[in-house]
């Protein structure tokens, strides 16, 4: 299964000597995640193949998640799976709450600031520990600009995705 595939996290490592990872979460509600009997496992983000592997513990760590997968039972095993991303099909995701959002929703749609201005549109997102931040670039070439916007309801006015459209407090010339 290829279709409608939603990256969760990544595997960053791994974590002690008994096949555990450790893991880079893209999103906020990963703990959710754990009750989903396997993820699927991938070379890239925006892949074509995911290898579905069971889901045998998950379990917070410090800031982060460790999570420990069916058959794979020492530091050798877990490394190997470093850089991998996780995903899962879109329809075995919990339904997101009234202004939540998985993040593959909102990479694409086009920022707008309230007077009106083009900022870009969404080419990723960050988890900077306090907040989540919204990747938005203009242009190409010389003319590219990048902007960092922090996803909090201080900047973020609205998000609209039927519509394609984020719209946000925040100047053209910052």
């Amino acid at each position: 299964m290829t279709q409608g595939m939603i990256v969760l996290g990544r595997i960053i490592g791994a974590y002690g000597l008994h096949g555990w990872v450790k893991l880079q979460a893209m999103g906020d509600d990963f703990e959710a995640l754990g009750r989903m009997s396997q993820w699927w496992l991938g070379p890239e983000s925006g892949g074509e193949t995911w290898e579905p592997r069971a889901l045998a513990a998950l379990k917070a760590h410090g800031k982060g998640w460790v999570a420990k997968f069916a058959g794979v039972e020492d530091r050798d095993e877990a490394q190997a799976m470093a850089g991998c991303y996780i995903a899962a099909p879109r329809c075995e995701l919990p339904a997101t709450a009234t202004d939540e959002y998985y993040w593959a929703d909102l990479v694409g749609l086009e920022v707008v600031n309230d007077q009106g201005e083009r900022l870009g549109e969404v080419t990723g997102l960050l988890s900077s520990g306090a907040h989540d931040v919204l990747c938005v670039r203009d242009g190409a070439g010389d003319k590219k600009q990048e902007r960092l916007l922090p996803f909090v309801a201080q900047v973020v006015k609205s998000v609209d995705t039927a519509s394609g459209r984020i719209c946000v407090e925040w100047g053209s010339d910052w």
